[in-house]
């Protein structure tokens, strides 16, 4: 049994032109996500599922393998799920891989550490969990929504404030990493089943690129936290 990473990137991005390729911090914005799996030592081969010509050449040049993505479930309304179900049959029946453990990773969302899959990876097996997600601390996040008209506090009682310390701790889903088994994507047609357990990173990784402003402040962080660089021992293609 075999896991392996799977990293959706279909083309037609609606907020950014050809985000998935876009330049970050020297690199196609794919390449990052690419070259953390593939620096991972609990993943075996990495795949990217795509119906972009341009993008697959920039994931076989860093080094993933590519599945061509259906064009019924590389449009708008197409779900990641969809898109990974596909490429993990793919996977069990043309490369001959039963698969264990599936981490979908998505490129949008490039503010890893060296070490993040792995003690995902690790946090996975260990709690025995048949999914899991990536989170981030929200300590101080008030939350509103307008409700008929009228806005109300959602996630805190703005007539009892209290202390921030004294509210209950709780997590953003980062979209950054998640980790699941075959068979709970099978089941339940989504990434989360029944066991789910929480890999919880730091609160500057919450950012993800989906606009062109965010680009600059996804590459602070990059080159702040000496992500950057991280994989320095890597060749360039």
């Amino acid at each position: 049994m075999h896991t392996v990473a799977i990293i959706p990137a279909r083309g037609g991005s609606k907020g950014l032109k050809e985000k998935n390729i876009y330049p970050v911090a020297g690199k196609p914005l794919l390449a990052w996500t690419v070259l953390q799996a593939l620096a991972s030592t609990s993943i075996e081969r990495v795949f990217v599922t795509t119906d972009d010509e341009a993008i697959a050449k920039v994931a076989s040049e860093y080094g993933a393998e590519v599945i061509v993505r259906p064009l019924e479930l590389a449009g708008d309304k197409a779900s990641s799920e969809s898109a990974i179900l596909h490429a993990s049959g793919v996977i069990e029946r043309d490369y001959n891989m039963p698969l264990s453990t599936i981490v979908f990773l998505q490129a949008t969302s490039p503010l890893r550490k060296p070490d993040d899959i792995d003690r995902a990876v690790g946090l996975f097996i260990r709690e025995g969990a048949d999914s899991l997600i990536s989170v981030t601390r929200a300590d101080d996040l008030t939350l509103w929504e307008s409700r008929a008209g009228k806005w109300a506090s959602v996630n805190f009682d703005y007539r009892n404030r209290g202390m921030r310390q004294d509210r209950p701790t709780q997590f953003i889903e980062n979209g950054s990493i998640y980790i699941f088994k075959p068979e709970t994507l099978t089941f339940f047609g989504n990434r989360i089943g029944e066991k789910l357990t929480a890999y919880e990173m730091e609160f500057w990784q919450t950012w993800e690129i989906d606009t062109l402003e965010e680009i600059d402040l996804i590459e602070y962080f990059m080159y702040k936290k000496i992500l950057a660089g991280q994989d320095s021992n890597q060749q360039n293609p």
